[in-house]
């Protein structure tokens, strides 16, 4: 299973410059655990961390536009960062496998003479050491791309810095540039700038490492679960993995029901007894074809369906059944799980975001943003980093292990929940 060790995030919404983990070549820094938290005081920028990777995903699958427009986001203009002029751009490391050398992506996003939003630069490249060697480099849509395994030469380069997009017309590759008989590379120029590169050249077969970052974005699972929508009654037809709102909530419960029912009775089983004063769960098919989940309640002999549980319950039965994914999605990324759920719940969660990103070889990595103290006392000061706002309203991040103090109390054996009550995670 593929693994995210760091992303850097500049000129989104209030993240003006955030770097989770490691990134290339950046050795003495962590890469992100299995299990990774974030948490911060209301309004310091945790849902634009969340957001930030949504976009990131959408602009695959819809297009920088589209993504700039979708989920309320109002635009380009109204998610670059206030007062820049510099572009929006992500930095992504990841490894195919734990044994692999780290690949970076690279995106840049800015405004055409129209003032639409488009792919000015995107590069997906192998690090070792000190030494960089592209896979793809596009600028302005044109471009060199190296075939199968092959490399080609790079350079360390921060584009970003004193930004010019006039100035770097020099740097487009011509066909002049790609010698007639290399057969490893081949020059690439794209109908639209709307679009990622990675997306047309990665659905072919003469690039496997870009059609393998491609299929790693594009397996990223974002939820917006919502309660409401899990109660609908969808018509009956297995569906293999939840909706980001959890609309399908039913339909998975069949798909997993058809495809293994003995294991599928082990795993509502399992989830029965994680909820509270639930004994079983169980689905059935209504007259008009659609599928109805059943929940036992202790004390009770007639059984609940969805549309009669509480939010917390649902919320929970949702995410313990994603977990239960036989082919996970490679990342996870959960906004305040918490919401809904009792506070003693959220200890029994957290084990099991940890027992399902730790406990087997196809893991997914699970992300999540939270404002519970609760659920940060089942968590290690690795997995946790702390989001802040800076005097001129831009967010900093920091990974709580970073400050000798607070891994000192907590190897003393206080909880990181109840360190951050006390304002001890903060900054000083």
């Amino acid at each position: 299973m593929a693994i995210l060790e760091g992303i850097r995030i500049r000129n989104y919404r209030v993240l003006k410059d955030v770097t989770l983990g490691r990134l290339g070549g950046q050795w003495e820094a962590e890469p992100l655990t299995p299990l990774t938290a974030v948490i911060g005081k209301n309004g310091v920028g945790k849902s634009s961390l969340f957001d930030a990777f949504g976009f990131l995903a959408d602009c695959l699958k819809l297009g920088v536009e589209e993504a700039c427009d979708v989920r309320g986001r109002g635009g380009f203009d109204r998610i670059r960062s206030q007062g820049s002029d510099a572009p929006i751009s992500f930095e992504v490391s990841y490894r195919g496998e734990p044994h692999y050398q780290p690949i970076i992506y690279t995106l840049y996003i800015t405004k055409d003479e129209n003032s639409r939003p488009k792919v000015f630069f995107e590069s997906l490249q192998h690090q070792q050491g000190t030494q960089v060697n592209f896979f793809l480099i596009l600028i302005d849509g044109s471009g060199t791309a190296w075939k199968g395994e092959a490399q080609g030469p790079g350079v360390v380069k921060d584009l970003y810095e004193g930004f010019n997009p006039s100035n770097l017309s020099r740097l487009i590759p011509t066909d002049d540039d790609i010698p007639s008989d290399n057969e490893e590379t081949e020059y690439v120029r794209l109908k639209s700038q709307r679009g990622l590169g990675i997306s047309t050249l990665g659905a072919l077969a003469q690039h496997p490492r870009i059609a393998a970052f491609r299929e790693f974005l594009e397996g990223w699972y974002l939820s917006y679960f919502t309660p409401d929508a899990a109660r609908s009654l969808p018509l009956a037809g297995p569906q293999r993995r939840l909706s980001v709102h959890g609309d399908n909530l039913g339909n998975v419960v069949q798909y997993m029901q058809r495809e293994d029912p003995d294991k599928f009775e082990g795993i509502l089983r399992k989830i029965a007894g994680r909820v509270p004063g639930i004994d079983k769960i169980d689905t059935q098919r209504s007259p008009d074809g659609r599928l109805l989940l059943r929940f036992n309640d202790r004390g009770f002999e007639d059984p609940f369906y969805a549309q009669q549980m509480s939010d917390g319950t649902l919320k929970l039965f949702a995410y313990l059944l994603l977990m239960e994914d036989p082919n996970p999605p490679p990342f996870i990324c959960i906004e305040e799980p918490e919401n809904g759920l009792y506070h003693k719940l959220l200890e029994i969660l957290a084990a099991e975001f940890r027992a399902h990103a730790t406990g087997k070889p196809n893991a997914p990595q699970i992300f999540v943003t939270t404002h519970q103290p609760y659920l940060v006392d089942a968590l290690t000061p690795e997995e946790v980093w702390v989001l802040e706002k800076q005097e001129d309203g831009f967010a900093t991040i920091h990974r709580a292990s970073d400050d000798p103090i607070v891994r000192a109390m907590t190897e003393e054996g206080l909880t990181l929940g109840s360190l951050w009550y006390s304002d001890f995670l903060d900054q000083r």
